[in-house]
């Protein structure tokens, strides 16, 4: 999925630029004496750097659970990545069609959170609606 690999390298992305970040500032920091003059690294590396290599992290643990929900279809058994073997979500969930609210412009698949146990959910019909975010229905 698209999605996965957005997540993937741009956490990856962000963590290396965090790091990057933080050698500069500890570089920086190093070479001062006083403490008062160690504190503009620290605030223009070394926190920023904190910053990315968490935004890193949590895009790259958010990219290991989007692939754990639907799978990567694209990755072959021979290809080197991290979503090589988690089974696709590609296949309907049931043989119901996909499902609406009332007003609603998304189309879900019958178990999506958002449409399940709501009685006033229809079957979509003939009607031109956009695919659910979260279940990601083929309309």
């Amino acid at each position: 999925m698209p999605t996965c690999r957005l997540l993937w390298w741009g956490g990856l992305a962000a963590a290396t630029g965090g790091a990057v970040l933080c050698v500069i500032g500890w570089y920086g920091v190093s070479g001062e004496r006083f403490a008062e003059r160690q504190i503009p690294y620290l605030a223009s590396c070394t926190m920023p750097g904190a910053a990315l290599l968490v935004a890193g992290a949590v895009l790259v643990a958010a990219a290991w659970r989007a692939a754990g929900v639907r799978g990567e279809a694209e990755a072959g058994p021979e290809e080197s990545s991290p979503f090589r073997d988690v089974p696709a979500w590609d296949a309907p969930s049931s043989d119901e069609p996909p499902l609406c609210v009332p007003g609603g412009t998304l189309a879900h698949r019958p178990d999506c959170p958002l449409v399940a146990g709501k009685p006033e959910a229809e079957p979509v019909g003939d009607r031109e609606l956009g695919p659910c975010p979260v279940c990601e229905p083929r309309v």
